[in-house]
C-alpha cells in the first residue's frame, strides 16, 4: 500500500525532496495511517516533517488522542504541535456551523506551523506543503453533499488531490483499505464518537447513502464515483482556460470607458471589471454563466456564497434592454449602463474633486486625470489646428470667466452647433452613453455655465477657432497611467 501512494504522491508531484511538510494528526484512522505513509515516503524521498493536533474541546477523549498522537511523535522524532481551541466558542463568535469553525482554526493552525518549520529550516515557500487526510470515501461524500445542495462542475469534481499547498496523498485509498492497513501493521487509532452521529449532513451520507449505493446499486459505486470525479476535473481545468480566454474577449480595458484620460474608478470604489456587453452576450450561455462566476470571484477574492441566482441575475440584468444595478454579496454592486456592464467592488464614496484653475500658461495636476498643459499665444504663430484627442485649441477672448476644470454643476451646457444651440450636459452624457454613476467624477473645462470641453469628447462650438479668433488657448491632457 505504501508504493501505492508513494506512485500517488508521484502522479501529482505532491512532495519533493526538501519540502516542508506539516500534517494534521487528530488519532483517527486516517490521519494515523497518512503520518505512517509520510514516514515511509521519507525513506525514499527526504523532507521534514512536522505533526499539527488540534483539541476542539468538544470530547472527554481528545486529551487521550492528544497524548497518544504526542507519543507517535516522540518516538520517532517528529516535531509536534499542539493547540487547545474553543470550537463551539468560534462557532458562535463568527456565526459559523461548528464543522466550518472548527476546519477554519484546523488550517489556521496548519499555516502557523508551516511557516514556523518552513523559517527554521530555511526553505522556500514553494516547498512548504499541508497534507491532509481526505480519502476515497471522502471525495465521494463530498461529491454527493455538493450534488445535493447544488453545485457547478468544480463542485462535482470532489476534494483535489493537490490545491495550492494542500496535498492528500490518501485520495487514492478508500476507508476500507485504510483500516485494514493500521490492522494488519497493529496501529492503534481512536475513533472520534461525533463521527458515529447523524448530526451533520456529511455523516448522514456517510452512514446511509453511500452504503446503500455500494450494497443495492454497484459495489464499486466509492471507485467509479472518484473516477468520474477525475474525469469531471481534468474537463474542469479545459474549461477553465476556456473561460479564462472567453473572458478577455469581453473584458474592457479601464481606458475604454467614457474617455480614457478620466479617472481609471469611481471614486471610492474598491476593484472594478468592466464588460463589453456585445461580445459578453456573443459568448455560449454555459460560457457567459462561468464568466461572471469568474469575476465574481476575483473580485470576491473566494468561491463561497457565490451562488447560481447571483450569476442568473447578472446576465438577466445584461441582456435585459434597460439600464440598472443590482447588490450582491461581499459589497459587489452591478451595473448596465447601455452596451456596458461593470462589478465594482466596495462602497462607492462620492469624494468631490477639487476644481482646477486655469490661470494662464503654466503645467496643472488634476486628481485621477493627469498632468494638464496649459499655454497661451498668438494667432500669428500657430499653424494648424491639431487634431489629437487629448490637445484642443480654444478661442482666448471669448472666455469670460476664469477657466475651471472640475466635475460637473447643475445648468452646465455645451453649444453643439454652428446656431449656437444649446444642449445640457446631462443630456449630452446621456447621449454619448456615459455611465451615470460617472458622471459626478468626470471632468470637464468649464467657463462659468458654458462647458468648453468634454475631454475624450468634443468642445464646444462657440470656442472654436475661426478666422476671427486673434488669441488661443492650447490645453493638453497627459493622462494618468494606471
Amino acid at each position: 500500500m505504501v508504493n501505492k501512494v508513494l506512485d500517488y504522491c508521484e502522479q501529482y508531484h505532491m512532495i519533493a525532496s526538501g519540502d516542508v511538510v506539516v500534517t494534521g494528526v487528530s488519532g483517527g484512522a486516517d490521519s494515523v495511517c497518512l503520518l505512517f505513509m509520510l514516514l515511509a515516503i521519507r525513506e525514499k524521498v527526504p523532507f521534514h516533517l512536522a505533526v499539527a493536533h488540534v483539541n476542539h474541546g468538544l470530547r472527554k477523549e481528545a486529551a487521550m488522542e492528544a497524548a497518544y498522537v504526542h507519543e507517535l511523535c516522540e518516538n520517532r522524532g517528529i516535531p509536534f504541535y499542539l493547540k487547545e481551541a474553543d470550537m463551539a466558542g468560534y462557532a458562535r463568535e463568527a456565526s459559523l456551523s461548528e464543522e466550518e469553525a472548527g476546519r477554519q482554526i484546523r488550517y489556521a493552525f496548519f499555516r502557523e506551523i508551516l511557516i514556523l518549520e518552513g523559517t527554521r529550516h530555511q526553505t522556500e515557500e514553494e516547498k512548504w506543503k499541508i497534507a491532509v487526510a481526505h480519502n476515497r470515501n471522502d471525495r465521494a461524500e463530498t461529491m454527493l453533499f455538493h450534488l445535493f445542495r447544488g453545485t457547478g462542475l468544480a463542485g462535482l469534481c470532489g476534494i483535489p488531490a493537490v490545491n495550492g499547498r494542500i496535498i492528500r496523498p490518501l485520495l487514492c485509498l478508500d476507508r476500507q483499505e485504510i483500516e485494514a492497513y493500521l490492522k494488519n501493521e497493529k496501529i492503534r487509532y481512536y475513533t472520534d464518537s461525533t463521527n458515529q452521529e447523524d448530526h451533520y449532513a456529511r455523516n448522514r451520507i456517510r452512514h446511509h447513502i453511500l452504503p446503500y449505493a455500494e450494497d443495492e446499486i454497484c459495489r464499486s459505486a466509492v471507485a467509479h464515483m472518484n473516477q468520474t470525479a477525475e474525469n469531471l476535473r481534468l474537463a474542469e481545468i479545459y474549461l477553465g482556460k476556456q473561460t479564462e480566454e472567453a473572458a478577455e474577449r469581453c473584458v474592457l480595458p479601464a481606458g475604454n470607458v467614457a474617455a480614457e484620460c478620466q479617472e481609471k474608478e469611481p471614486a471610492g470604489s474598491g476593484k472594478q471589471i468592466r464588460l463589453d456587453l456585445d461580445a459578453f452576450i456573443k459568448e455560449d450561455p454555459y460560457l457567459r454563466g462561468r464568466i461572471l462566476h469568474l469575476f465574481m470571484e476575483r473580485l470576491a477574492g473566494q468561491r463561497k456564497d457565490i451562488t447560481a441566482a447571483h450569476l442568473e441575475g447578472i446576465e438577466r440584468l445584461f441582456l435585459s434592454e434597460k439600464n440598472g444595478e443590482l447588490n450582491l454579496p461581499y459589497e459587489i454592486t452591478v451595473y448596465k449602463n447601455y452596451r456596458m456592464g461593470m462589478l465594482v467592488r466596495g462602497k462607492q464614496k462620492k469624494q468631490r474633486k477639487k476644481p482646477v484653475v486655469i490661470t494662464g500658461d503654466g503645467i496643472y495636476q488634476a486628481d485621477g486625470l493627469g498632468e494638464v498643459e496649459v499655454t497661451v499665444f498668438s494667432c500669428e504663430k500657430t499653424g494648424n489646428i491639431p487634431e489629437k484627442r487629448y490637445t484642443k485649441w480654444f478661442d482666448y477672448d471669448k472666455i469670460t470667466t476664469s477657466v475651471l476644470l472640475r466635475v460637473r454643476e447643475r445648468g452646465d451646457y455645451l453649444t453643439i452647433n454652428s446656431s449656437m444651440a444649446h444642449k445640457s450636459l446631462q443630456d449630452y452624457f446621456v447621449n454619448e452613453k456615459i455611465p451615470r454613476q460617472e458622471r459626478d467624477s468626470f471632468y470637464v473645462l468649464a467657463d462659468g455655465a458654458h462647458i468648453m470641453w468634454v475631454p475624450g469628447y468634443r468642445i464646444s462650438e462657440y470656442y472654436k477657432v475661426t478666422e476671427k479668433t486673434r488669441n488661443i488657448m492650447q490645453i493638453s491632457i497627459k493622462k494618468t497611467e494606471a
